[in-house]
């Protein structure tokens, strides 16, 4: 079975479900390294990992979402909620300037008192003081939030955001696009289909996006590679009716401390093991998708390091600040010589990109 999918992988035919859940099957990690790579130097021959330096902002902590998953929200009336002030914003933007980055990553939660003003005005003031950082913000989830209580569609929602300054969208809030796993684990945010049509939209509009997955609490292997269908097809989609789509895809496994979802007693672990198996996996099942990024986030260095011998050509960001991973008891922190030396370390040469990945250095 093996060797049949490696044959479709030199021949560029697309690998179905029944593939995905085959790869699962195999232990031997050499030879999933070998297919992943084998995919990753066909779009990307030269050698290069990149990397960039911005920033996470987080301008709220209120959310109506009661993620089991999420230690990093407070609920509405809580007096630990907040909304960081112009002020506040700009001074961190000013300290992501100072170590040469040119991109915020600004999420928050699902706060029923801002509306779509609020981030117009928002984004007009830091395109207009800052007109060189790149805004990458607001995740499927809060877009939808927003225009249900600003009472617009998302189409109306995404334009406004976008001429008020949005230039891009992550990916986050997907976690497993499987309506089962998404109501026991995020009941409140949108559901698959609205995940994926307000990223269709998101396309349409001139937006591209990021799409991700976290794996590794109450899902299937099944319902992982469902997950990836459904990105790979909506990216077909975008692809060929406004020639963009999804820039990157990043994979990382469900952190379970200090959260509700943590204690579920059906609930193991996920392995170093698994991750590669899922980072390699995805950049197979994934030919639509040019680059791949490691998660130093939830993995540590040195696995993220590892991760880039199983498809990954990209090693994220330096996140200068990080606020919600760490929320549930993980923490690592790198700096940029750190990230430039694992990438030579393991054989590559390290290049700072913008959110296009394009190389600027």
């Amino acid at each position: 079975m093996i060797d049949a999918i490696f044959d479709k992988i030199e021949k560029g035919v697309r690998l179905t479900f029944e593939d995905g859940l085959a790869l699962y099957q195999c232990k031997e990690l050499p030879i999933l390294s070998y297919m992943a790579n084998h995919v990753r130097e066909k779009k990307k021959p030269d050698n290069t990992v990149t990397y960039i330096i911005d920033r996470n902002i987080n301008y709220t902590n209120v959310c109506v979402d009661k993620c089991s998953f999420c230690a990093f929200y407070r609920p509405v009336g809580s007096n630990e909620g907040y909304v960081l002030s112009y002020e506040e914003i700009d001074q961190k933007i000013e300290e992501l300037i100072a170590l040469e980055g040119i991109q915020i990553l600004m999420q928050g939660g699902l706060n029923p008192k801002l509306k779509i003003t609020y981030y117009e005005d928002l984004f007009r003031h830091l395109k207009s003081k800052f007109p060189q950082i790149w805004l990458h913000c607001l995740s499927a989830p809060e877009i939808d939030y927003i225009a249900k209580v600003s009472e617009l569609s998302v189409e109306e929602t995404l334009l406004r955001l976008k001429a008020a300054g949005l230039d891009s969208i992550p990916g986050a809030g997907a976690e497993i696009l499987v309506d089962r796993v998404r109501t026991e684990v995020s009941r409140g945010k949108c559901d698959s289909e609205r995940w994926l049509a307000l990223h269709r939209i998101a396309h349409k509009v001139g937006l591209s996006t990021t799409a991700t997955m976290m794996y590794g609490h109450v899902e299937t292997l099944e319902e992982r590679i469902e997950h990836i269908i459904k990105i790979r097809d909506l990216q077909d989609e975008s692809l060929k009716n406004y020639g963009r789509g999804f820039t990157a895809f990043i994979p990382w496994n469900f952190q379970p401390d200090n959260v509700p979802l943590g204690q579920n007693p059906n609930i193991r672990v996920t392995t170093t093991v698994e991750y590669l198996q899922t980072l390699a996996i995805s950049r197979v099942m994934l030919d639509n998708i040019d680059n791949f990024q490691v998660s130093w986030v939830t993995q540590g260095k040195d696995v993220a390091q590892v991760g880039l011998n199983y498809g990954a050509n990209d090693f994220g960001s330096l996140m200068i600040e990080e606020n919600v991973v760490s929320q549930n008891g993980t923490t690592f922190n790198v700096t940029i010589k750190d990230i430039e030396k694992m990438i030579s370390d393991a054989g590559y040469t390290a290049k700072r990109r913008n959110n296009r990945y394009q190389v600027i250095n």
